[in-house]
């Protein structure tokens, strides 16, 4: 009833247009009631989207799943940018199902306000998902909320680039090379993995020694000991004697 649904939909939709095709009519086509369209769409727009839900929801399983196991890329769970690249896949897989459906959707969406509104929300769920991911990977890392975000919407803007122009080619071109072009540029920018932690301060501004405890070098170098704080005076002096290679006077 669902997919019978969704195919009197979008026939009065390419024979009527959009704004001209009713719920009334759709029901009608399909032979069903209006109860029955309420039931699997909350909306008329939703029925432009019917597969989301459930793409949205195999793409939660697939960031859930800590295996890595089942990507399409060169990362696993262990490479957070490379998993939420693969994450983008599933939802390039969900349109490259139905090339015919998926190329009706764009040219309908394209013409109708209201459906890129409701596309755009719907673009955001699925950003939303990748950003969750990654803050829970980068957490306690500098900069974690940030980066996940940044990445997050970097993976949406490629895989839809690349979609976009599968698309635009009727489906004719190579959607998953269209896609996997894109998403390599995500991770030649962001790495495989994101930047460590910066290391602890060092005890602070190491000053140069002075006085009779201090030699110079023959060249007249300045010689730099880090120690690290509470070390021992002994391990202290130990380590200024090692660097200048002789015994302090």
């Amino acid at each position: 009833m669902r997919d019978s649904l969704v195919a009197a939909a979008f026939q009065l939709f390419l024979e009527r247009g959009y704004e001209q095709t009713t719920v009334d009519e759709i029901v009608a086509l399909a032979g069903v009631g209006r109860r029955s369209f309420f039931r699997y769409f909350p909306s008329k727009e939703d029925v432009v989207f019917p597969d989301h839900e459930r793409c949205l929801a195999e793409m939660n399983d697939f960031l859930g799943d800590s295996s890595g196991e089942g990507g399409e890329g060169e990362g696993g769970a262990d490479d957070p940018v490379a998993r939420v690249c693969d994450a983008a896949r599933v939802v390039l897989r969900m349109y490259a199902e139905n090339p015919t459906f998926s190329v009706q959707r764009y040219r309908l969406t394209k013409k109708v306000p209201g459906l890129r509104t409701y596309e755009l929300s719907v673009v955001w769920r699925y950003e939303r998902a990748l950003a969750e991911y990654l803050r829970g990977r980068f957490a306690g890392r500098r900069d974690g909320t940030l980066r996940a975000d940044v990445i997050a919407a970097a993976v949406v803007a490629a895989h839809n680039n690349g979609l976009r122009s599968w698309l635009r080619s009727d489906g004719q071109s190579d959607a998953t090379a269209e896609v996997d072009h894109a998403l390599a540029h995500v991770q030649q920018v962001f790495g495989s993995d994101p930047e460590p932690d910066p290391a602890p301060d060092p005890v602070g501004p190491v000053q140069r020694p002075t006085g009779k405890s201090a030699k110079r070098t023959a060249d007249d170098d300045v010689v730099v000991v880090i120690s690290r704080r509470g070390a021992p005076m002994w391990r202290v002096v130990q380590e200024v004697e090692m660097a200048l290679g002789r015994d302090l006077e």
